[in-house]
């Protein structure tokens, strides 16, 4: 409250109205409300298009992320796709000088055994020359023997009984050539002329071996007649050797009374059949094979 002895203030007397009045208060009110919303809603124009902008870039941003993801993991598959195909070039660089190697080593193989059946063809081709030189050189021994064996027999043939066999020749000392006498072994005087005769024969001879082979009757025991036939080819081997014939080329055998040349008990066959023979073999075609071994041959 004011004091009482203070004064009142003085009264202002509002403005006399003019012709504007309240219209064009309200009229400036409304172009100032223009002038201020214009610009901010300018401004917020600006500022929504600017978020939808940002809202772009931001999608953009996390496409170009994603994108970049799969680049990457495409660029992680590829350089682990690089790195095998490295490794794959490197185990095929290794194979190709594995293979190239091995293709040397193949052709060196190949040529050394081409070398080899070269070789060994032409060996084989010596091999057969000398088979069929081998064989014509056999069979030219073969035939100069034979026919040496043709004469021998035909010289031997004017003593005694002779026969050709697969080894060499039998000359048979039968009763008509020697005569033994009933269980003796001894050499009769008459027969040694015989006997001489061969010897003069096989003591030229070279290259054959020569075996003398006894035998016996059938009357006896088997034992005794086995000694028997010993003791007369003994006595006919004994007299040859005494008249020249080498000893080393010549041998004994007795058969007692197996192999008779004449069966029959009768006086004529026991005589025959109480003898001697001879073999005769070509040791040197019997060494290369041409003839037989020594035996028994009728």
């Amino acid at each position: 409250m004011l004091g009482m002895n203070e004064k009142l203030p003085p009264v202002i007397a509002p403005p006399p109205e003019t012709g504007w009045g309240r219209g064009a208060v309200l009229l400036l009110i409304l172009v100032g409300a223009a002038i201020v919303e214009i610009p901010a809603y300018l401004l917020w124009n600006r500022t929504a298009r600017a978020e939808r902008e940002l809202a772009s870039l931001s999608q953009r941003t996390q496409e170009l992320q994603r994108q970049v993801v799969v680049v990457r993991s495409q660029a992680d598959t590829a350089a682990v796709q690089a790195s095998q195909a490295q490794e794959s070039a490197a185990q095929a660089a290794h194979q190709r000088d594995q293979a190239e190697q091995a293709q040397a080593q193949s052709a060196q193989a190949a040529e050394q055994a081409q070398h080899q059946a070269a070789l060994a063809n032409q060996q084989a081709n010596q091999a057969q020359q000398q088979a069929i030189q081998a064989r014509q050189e056999a069979e030219n021994l073969r035939a100069e023997r034979q026919a040496q064996l043709d004469r021998l027999q035909a010289v031997l043939s004017k003593i005694a009984s002779t026969r050709r066999t697969a080894s060499g020749l039998v000359v048979s000392l039968d009763s008509n050539a020697i005569r033994f006498d009933f269980d003796k072994s001894t050499i009769r005087p008459g027969n040694r002329e015989t006997l001489s005769r061969m010897a003069g024969v096989l003591m030229t001879l070279q290259g054959y071996q020569i075996s003398v082979y006894g035998y016996t009757d059938d009357i006896g025991t088997t034992q005794y007649n086995q000694k028997l036939s010993e003791r007369r080819a003994e006595a006919v081997r004994d007299y040859l050797v005494n008249a020249g014939v080498d000893p080393t080329m010549i041998t004994s055998t007795g058969y007692g009374e197996s192999d008779p040349l004449q069966k029959g008990d009768s006086a004529q066959a026991r005589a025959k059949n109480r003898r001697v023979e001879i073999g005769i073999t070509d040791s040197v075609l019997r060494m290369v094979g041409v003839v037989p071994p020594t035996g028994r041959s009728r």
